[in-house]
């Protein structure tokens, strides 16, 4: 019971690669991404509710979501209609991103995401974007949403690893101590 948790971020890397298996936006896609996005919001309410969140288990959480990010990339990106803006500024994005991962090896010697609420709403917003996909082709207005979302936290992880003397993983905002 004290790794159930663990277990779970486990089992959302194996489903997201399950995910390549099976054809985009069809009924099979959706109950593997339904159960994924279930399945990060069950690992830390049930850590948190069976007080064993552990190091382990947030990298486990953000391994997780990097995965899934990135083969959901793979799998909308032949879909979808992006403009070369839109393709360089998601690049510009990865690069940041990229940058704060190697920051925090470089600083702390570990891998970590923090848990931020731009990061949360970011989330939020790429795992409703393929359920939109299903009604019509998003419009620029929803990409630039998505990517100024998406900029405000990437960069806010970046200013907080970069200001920060310690590792704070479950920090809710640059703002916020």
């Amino acid at each position: 019971m004290k790794s159930i948790a663990n277990y779970i971020s486990i089992a959302r890397m194996f489903l997201a690669f399950t995910l390549v298996l099976v054809k985009p936006l069809s009924i099979e896609f959706f109950i593997i991404y339904f159960v994924c996005g279930i399945s990060d919001i069950a690992d830390g309410y049930i850590a948190r509710k069976t007080d064993t969140i552990s190091k382990l288990g947030g990298k486990l959480d953000s391994v997780a979501d990097l995965i899934m990010v990135m083969i959901l990339i793979i799998i909308i990106y032949p879909i979808i209609n992006l403009t070369v803006e839109i393709v360089v500024w998601v690049v510009i994005i990865g690069i940041i991103r990229a940058i704060s991962m190697i920051m925090v090896f470089i600083k702390y010697k570990t891998f970590a995401i923090i848990h931020t609420y731009s990061n949360k709403m970011t989330g939020l917003i790429l795992f409703a974007f393929p359920l939109l996909l299903v009604f019509e082709q998003p419009d620029l207005l929803l990409m630039y949403i998505l990517c100024i979302v998406a900029s405000i936290s990437a960069i806010e992880e970046f200013c907080i690893h970069l200001s920060s003397k310690e590792l704070e993983i479950n920090r809710k905002s640059i703002l916020a101590k």
